[in-house]
């Protein structure tokens, strides 16, 4: 089902079971957990497919996704997708320093990482999730070749960086 044909409505419905981990509207107050909010559809919907078939292991998304269908995937994406990003902040010493070093990611996440497609949006994500998530491809526990490949060049304190950054806009 096209984005575009999805039912944002019935979207917010589903989202209700979402809401515990990611929050009202997909604004996440628990730093473990991504912001949902104004994320690409298209990256919730590849993201949830990965989950739901395996190919992304999360022990709490891979259950909830396995019930999902494909249209309530889209739903889902559709609804995220239209909720009002926030920023979640990130340490003022660490931002300047990972807004130094943002331009290699910004070619795929968008000129204001807002997301680009099948790229996630970064901006207003939970740092502490967002370090994660580099460790997690550094590591090759969680797999992208592009990431793979980026991460493999970056320390603990290029993560932190980034991630206050991008966490702050």
């Amino acid at each position: 089902m096209p984005v575009s044909a999805a039912d944002i409505a019935a979207g917010e419905q589903k989202a209700e079971t979402c809401s515990g981990c990611h929050g009202p509207k997909g604004k996440s107050s628990n730093p473990q957990w991504p912001n949902l909010a104004g994320q690409q559809s298209n990256y919730i919907i590849n993201q949830l497919n990965a989950f739901k078939d395996g190919t992304r292991n999360n022990p709490v998304m891979q259950p909830m996704a396995a019930n999902l269908s494909d249209e309530d995937i889209a739903n889902l994406a559709a609804y995220y997708s239209t909720q009002k990003p926030e920023s979640a902040g990130g340490d003022s010493a660490l931002i300047k320093t990972g807004q130094a070093k943002a331009s290699m990611c910004l070619g795929c996440h968008g000129p204001s990482a807002e997301g680009n497609g099948q790229f996630p949006r970064l901006a207003g994500q939970h740092p502490e999730y967002l370090v994660q998530q580099l460790k997690s491809f550094k590591e090759g526990s969680r797999k992208a070749g592009p990431m793979q490949a980026i991460t493999a060049n970056l320390s603990e304190e290029d993560f932190q960086a980034l991630a206050a950054y991008f966490g702050s806009l």
